[in-house]
């Protein structure tokens, strides 16, 4: 019966609705709360360290999400996230303007990346189960890109309309896509077959740490030195592209919303582009030379930083650093898809899961450390962004050389 399943069947197509108008509701606040937060301060310590806490548990929950998602059903699962976000919501909108700032922001923040951490497990969890296994990849590719066509038109609109209109009716918009979402989801029907609880989620995701760790150790124990490299890259380099460029553009070039609006979704069709082109040259990638990848991305903030030092015309250094942004998450998706490609070949079938999200959870653990110290170097060196923009490049640059000794040790 499961083979004969056709991909577009009714419950499918209602799963790919609802990720479209949930993560459209999804992309443009993630574009217009931190940027609000950052008008209304001025301050960049203030706007690193807020996203950093808010990154916090979409890490932690994205550990647990996998094993909620296998014990729960995954239709229950999406319908009450997206309510409960509904509500976060419209909490905040009442809430704005009559509560301090900051505490609403880091409230509001932590939650909704949080319930992002658990929300797309579920969905990744119910592609199997809603398509037949030879249509899987297909499946996968279709939710893949719904999610990537978010993140590239979200922004761009919400950066109009938060010009325009400000940020009341991006909250407005973002309640009624959730609602929606979740009114669609609930009559989605996906197989689900109750497993007894020996356990709990806590104990489940403490066993999967304790088996990754014991199979990293003895087997492969290249990917420890990878996964790390990978987190002091991201604390370095990542963090400061996640802080910076609303901060770069906003408050030093003072460029209208629109236009860092169009940056972000720039960076959405990087890592698209990446990802094709990953796919088409794919029999050429070598994983020695991985640390090339690495390399451009450094040298990509490197140009940021010398454009702020030259002092080009804002415009001019604005598409320097919209440019350098496509190139450095197109890179940067190449390198993560070879890399996550080397896991599911050389790990166990039973282990996959398990070790992704370790790896994945370790690699991101380094983002919110950086952000928070970005943020206060942004706000000492406001008049002299580049600094802070060259010293990350460079420091990358020899993060990325040095990494070369441990790519040439990885095989397929």
């Amino acid at each position: 019966m499961q083979a004969e399943k056709k991909l577009f069947n009714r419950d499918f197509i209602l799963v790919v609705i609802g990720q479209i108008i949930s993560l459209f509701g999804n992309a443009i606040l993630r574009f217009a709360l931190p940027y609000y937060l950052l008008k209304e301060t001025g301050s960049s310590a203030l706007f690193g360290i807020v996203t950093a806490c808010s990154f916090l548990p979409m890490v932690i929950l994205s550990l647990v999400g996998g094993i909620i998602a296998d014990r729960t059903n995954k239709r229950n699962i999406m319908v009450i996230l997206d309510f409960v976000t509904a509500i976060i919501i419209l909490v905040f909108y009442l809430s704005l303007g009559r509560i301090p700032i900051i505490p609403l922001f880091i409230v509001a923040l932590m939650l909704l990346y949080g319930i992002s951490g658990a929300y797309q497990p579920a969905v990744q969890a119910s592609i199997p189960l809603l398509v037949s296994s030879d249509k899987l990849t297909v499946g996968n590719a279709v939710i893949n890109q719904v999610n990537t066509l978010a993140n590239f038109i979200g922004p761009a609109i919400s950066g109009v309309v938060f010009q325009f209109y400000g940020i009341n009716l991006i909250l407005i918009v973002s309640i009624i896509c959730f609602t929606l979402s979740a009114i669609m989801e609930i009559f989605i029907h996906i197989p689900h077959q109750k497993t007894p609880r020996e356990v709990g989620v806590i104990a489940v995701a403490k066993n999967d740490l304790k088996d990754s760790y014991t199979f990293l150790k003895r087997e492969k124990p290249i990917f420890i030195s990878v996964i790390f490299l990978v987190c002091i890259f991201n604390l370095v380099l990542s963090a400061v592209l996640i802080v910076g460029l609303p901060i770069l553009i906003s408050e030093v070039l003072k460029m209208p919303d629109t236009l860092y609006g169009f940056s972000q979704s720039a960076l959405s069709l990087g890592g698209l582009c990446g990802g094709i082109l990953t796919a088409l040259v794919a029999s050429k990638l070598k994983l020695k030379n991985l640390y090339i990848l690495l390399l451009i991305c450094s040298v990509s903030v490197l140009l940021m930083g010398i454009s702020l030092f030259l002092e080009l015309p804002a415009i001019v250094s604005y598409w320097v650093v919209t440019v350098m942004c496509f190139v450095a998450m197109g890179v940067s998706t190449m390198f993560v898809v070879q890399i996550y490609t080397l896991v599911q070949i050389q790990t166990p079938p039973q282990l996959v899961g398990k070790i992704m999200a370790t790896l994945v959870a370790v690699a991101m653990c380094g983002q919110p450390i950086g952000q928070m110290v970005y943020g206060i170097l942004f706000d000492v060196f406001i008049q002299e962004t580049w600094v802070v923009m060259i010293v990350a490049s460079i420091a990358s640059i020899m993060i990325s050389i040095y990494s070369k000794r441990i790519f040439q040790k990885l095989e397929i």
